[in-house]
């Protein structure tokens, strides 16, 4: 209950601060590509039970379809010049702030996956899902796309079986470190998913 309200504390006034850079975003995001400024995927929150996740749009519209697929390298020419922009600053997950009010996210927590991601768990890693995905997490800022994907699980599962408000801090504060240094934003050699992990 403590974590739930703080939660919708943290998401509602992160919101208010930050509307006026969602709707120029949004505005920007539009006059640049076409197609809706936000875009709206399926994810597997707590306990396997499908959500679907908001973010600011940073790609071209279809881009799921093209190139690299669901992976995203640097330099990746989907991306738009504005996407380019709110990746860097982390500022395309700004919706999902919209999910931790509806009760979907929480603010600390592994990053939602896609059911074809979960599928491929095993047991261990299915642990993951005993709590509710997060904007931010131990993976996160353990390295996050720049991890191998079964370093990342592991690190999530790390973090559930570990869970505290203490832990919760830390993550929080290393979260600030990583928006201004921008480690870990694209997948690189090494890190990421493959349909065959």
């Amino acid at each position: 209950m403590i974590t739930r309200a703080l939660d919708v504390a943290i998401a509602t006034a992160g919101l208010a601060i930050a509307s006026p850079i969602l709707a120029l975003a949004m505005l920007a995001i539009r006059i640049e590509s076409r197609g809706s400024p936000i875009y709206r995927q399926r994810r597997v929150g707590r306990d396997g039970v499908p959500f679907e996740m908001l973010k600011l749009r940073t790609m071209v519209s279809g881009a799921e379809t093209m190139g690299a697929g669901m992976a995203v390298n640097y330099g990746d020419p989907r991306i738009t010049r504005v996407g380019a922009i709110l990746r860097r600053w982390s500022l395309d997950e700004l919706p999902n702030l919209v999910n931790v009010l509806r009760g979907e996210m929480s603010i600390v927590g592994p990053r939602p996956t896609i059911q074809a991601q979960v599928d491929q768990y095993t047991p261990e890693q299915r642990r993951r899902l005993e709590v509710k995905p997060g904007i931010t997490g131990w993976a996160q800022v353990n390295g996050r796309a720049s991890l191998p994907w079964h370093e990342r699980i592991e690190l999530d599962v790390f973090y559930v079986e570990n869970r505290s408000f203490a832990l919760d801090v830390k993550i929080l504060v290393r979260t600030v470190v990583m928006l201004v240094t921008g480690h870990g934003l694209y997948k690189g050699e090494r890190g990421g998913w493959r349909a065959s992990e």
